[in-house]
């Protein structure tokens, strides 16, 4: 039957406090996540409701990600001299072909651990004459795969390219470094694939270290392809470019703080999907926008010890990075960047020029700072394959006029689904601010008005785990 606050009119514009029950034994998000004495299901300060704590088991595997790791990763791929993509691939000791070989290496390595459960690939193509591609080019992703123990179908990506470049993109021959662009990212997806090998996620996370990044996006643009063409279930990737430093050019500091960029409107949107999107206003409610609030919901957090920043456009201005490619072939895809950049240590040439070093060297890295970062992916990731697939079929019937809201979804397949759970907010509030248990396995009726406000609908496991959040269409 119809739910609605007590003590309150359904057409309130939205509710008070829902969700004192419990989901299959599951505590509710309330119960898991909100302050002492705060009202369940409610919007608590910085906190949605949605927000998931750590559990156990994600502090235990975040308190394994090493500073020093980080740190001597960065300095191993900057001793390469230069990484940039036509750069030689057959010298042992500099060039991209040496850096490829020793990533593929560390990965293996790390792979050993794992009991057959991850494999690492070198994915290569030949890239015909193009934009910054003068010549026919081997670009060659570094692909390590950890296969799911439950839903192994079920993907989910982070990657940084190990390319880098100087002041001259077709410099293929001076020193570029690339610290922070984008060793550090490197290191970030390396580390993660280190402490996790060990494990059995109940989904399967893909570590990717890109190359081509520099000269047009081009190794991941393959590696999307392929996941394309083989039909695979990519649910949710990150790319990590630039989370080096937290220092800006005036020398000012935020090192507590991660740019997420997350995109509004689908870039691959179809015509009949603007069209519904323009009639329900759904510009904010992507799956890359309900990525980037479940991120919120579980890396803003002591665990991690960082704010992750929330930026509502594709990426920066006149930039692009490798999550572009996943957008394009339809994914879900975001990417985290350093709170402020410093661009004299990005995209240059090596030098000292007025008394002032420039280059992307490690000296100007923050390696404490990268290690929140791998933090930050390694709690979305883990909780990501951990918690049931997003629901899939999510519609809100508008078969009628009505004053209540009636929401269906497909029933999962997971063998430890405990339920699901309705959300909602105001259509001006960028976070859910209400969460209540679903009163039926593929449906809900809420008493307030589907004109009045958004709503999403997330599944719940017996562990507890969250999914991201599915925004429904209509249902005629």
């Amino acid at each position: 039957m119809p739910q609605h606050p007590t003590g309150m009119p359904r057409r309130a514009v939205l509710s008070a406090t829902v969700a004192t029950a419990v989901v299959g034994g599951v505590p509710s998000v309330a119960q898991a996540a909100a302050p002492a004495g705060a009202p369940a299901g409610r919007h608590t300060g910085d906190r949605p409701a949605t927000a998931q704590a750590p559990d156990r088991e994600l502090r235990e595997l975040l308190k394994e990600v090493s500073r020093d790791r980080i740190e001597a990763t960065v300095r191993r791929l900057a001793a390469f001299g230069t990484r940039h993509t036509l750069s030689t691939q057959d010298d042992p000791e500099r060039g991209i072909g040496a850096a490829r070989d020793w990533i593929f290496n560390e990965l293996k390595r790390y792979a050993a651990a794992s009991g057959g459960r991850m494999t690492v690939e070198l994915q290569s193509y030949i890239q015909e004459p193009a934009s910054r591609i003068p010549v026919a080019t081997r670009i060659t992703n570094v692909v390590a795969t950890l296969r799911g123990s439950v839903d192994p179908g079920r993907v989910y990506v982070v990657s940084g390219h190990y390319d880098s470049r100087a002041s001259d993109v077709m410099d293929a021959t001076s020193d570029a470094p690339g610290a922070d662009d984008d060793a550090s990212g490197v290191a970030v997806a390396m580390e993660l694939a280190r402490v996790m090998a060990k494990r059995r996620p109940a989904a399967t996370i893909v570590f990717a270290a890109v190359a081509g990044e520099e000269q047009g996006l081009y190794g991941a643009e393959y590696m999307a392809g392929q996941f394309k063409a083989a039909g695979t279930n990519v649910l949710g990737m990150f790319t990590n470019d630039i989370v080096g430093s937290p220092r800006a050019d005036d020398g000012t500091r935020d090192p507590y703080t991660v740019r997420l960029f997350a995109e509004g409107v689908p870039t691959a949107e179809t015509p009949e999907e603007a069209n519904v999107r323009r009639s329900v206003g759904g510009e904010n409610d992507s799956a890359t926008r309900q990525l980037a609030r479940f991120v919120r919901d579980v890396a803003n957090n002591d665990v991690t010890g960082m704010n992750v920043r929330v930026i509502y456009r594709r990426d920066r201005y006149l930039r692009g990075g490798d999550h572009i490619p996943f957008l394009e072939n339809g994914y879900a895809a975001a990417r985290f960047t350093e709170p402020t950049e410093d661009y004299a240590h990005q995209h240059q040439d090596v030098r000292v020029e007025d008394g002032q070093q420039y280059g992307d060297l490690p000296e100007f890295c923050d390696f404490a700072y990268i290690a929140r970062v791998a933090r930050v992916n390694g709690a979305v990731l883990w909780t990501l394959a951990q918690a049931p697939a997003t629901p899939r079929g999510v519609k809100i019937v508008t078969s009628s006029l009505t004053n209540s809201t009636e929401l269906v979804w497909d029933a999962g397949t997971e063998p430890d689904l405990a339920g699901y759970e309705v959300v909602w907010r105001e259509t001006t509030e960028p976070e859910w601010t209400d969460v209540t248990e679903a009163e039926g396995p593929t449906s809900h009726t809420v008493d307030l008005s589907k004109d009045n406000v958004f709503f999403g609908v997330r599944a719940v496991n017996r562990a507890g785990h969250r999914s991201p959040v599915a925004f429904p269409v209509p249902q005629r």
